[in-house]
């Protein structure tokens, strides 16, 4: 799912005009953002956490030449879903 189809989604939920309905969906992943950037993480109720983690330095190796390099520190973003969206999302996959 895109940005534009969750704008939609808003859009045809909600009665929103779509100016109105972009805005506001650019206003929360703005929010979002600004939030993980001062390295706070951004717990959603019954969806899951976005945690800013501090990976350290470390060795690598390129895989074409199999040269080993070091790896500087740095941060990532990770998400860890709720136990809720887990089972939601585990009860409605396809079966494969």
């Amino acid at each position: 799912m895109t940005k534009a189809e969750i704008i939609s989604e808003a859009f045809d939920k909600i009665g929103l005009p779509k100016q109105d309905a972009e805005e506001l969906v650019e206003m929360i992943l703005d929010t979002i953002k600004q939030t993980l950037k001062q390295g706070e993480t951004v717990k959603l109720s019954g969806f899951g956490n976005f945690v800013v983690r501090k990976k350290n330095a470390r060795k690598g190796r390129n895989p074409k030449t199999g040269q080993e390099i070091e790896i500087t520190p740095r941060s990532v973003v990770s998400f860890r879903p709720s136990m809720i969206f887990k089972e939601h999302v585990i009860e409605s996959a396809p079966a494969q």
